[in-house]
């Protein structure tokens, strides 16, 4: 059985995240979708909620499963049995940066080897980043994430600034 792993922080999940998500479940018979806890950042959405929105916009992917993670990517992968560690490319900058990770990882764990999938064209200049920016200054997100997460992130600003 092939496994891989996708690691991130999906804050909040995109429909470019969805998208590498869908095309990942086909290349492998289980996908597992890890959701860093990064307890230095100030992250909008907590780990529960981004890995709750990531199981509801993926349940209709029978071979993907959403789990919690801190610590390193690498370590995860090996945590599941994990071969491969799945990444998306939207830029020249994310490649350099996935390289130098994808070099690290195999240093550290010379079994897991990282697979880059580039984001669809329709997604490659969305970010999360973006997302969360957008909807603070009160802008449409709705052609950036799937109606359910448009709600949370609107709810947790709207939390935020009360």
């Amino acid at each position: 059985m092939s496994k891989a792993v996708y690691p991130g922080t999906f804050d909040p999940v995109t429909f470019g995240h969805v998208d590498i998500i869908e095309r990942a479940s086909r290349m492998f018979d289980h996908l597992v979708v890890g959701v860093l806890e990064n307890k230095s950042k100030n992250h909008l959405l907590s780990p529960e909620e981004r890995a709750d929105l990531i199981r509801k916009v993926t349940d209709h992917l029978d071979n993907v499963s959403v789990e919690i993670f801190d610590g390193l990517s690498v370590d995860f992968a090996k945590k599941n049995k994990a071969a491969v560690m799945v990444r998306g490319l939207r830029a020249v900058t994310d490649f350099e940066y996935e390289l130098s990770m994808s070099q690290t990882n195999r240093v550290l764990n010379c079994d897991v080897d990282t697979v880059f999938l580039t984001t669809n064209l329709e997604f490659a200049y969305l970010s999360s980043s973006t997302v969360r920016e957008v909807a603070a200054f009160n802008g449409d997100i709705s052609r950036f994430v799937p109606k359910v997460v448009q709600d949370k992130v609107l709810d947790k600003i709207k939390e935020r600034s009360n």
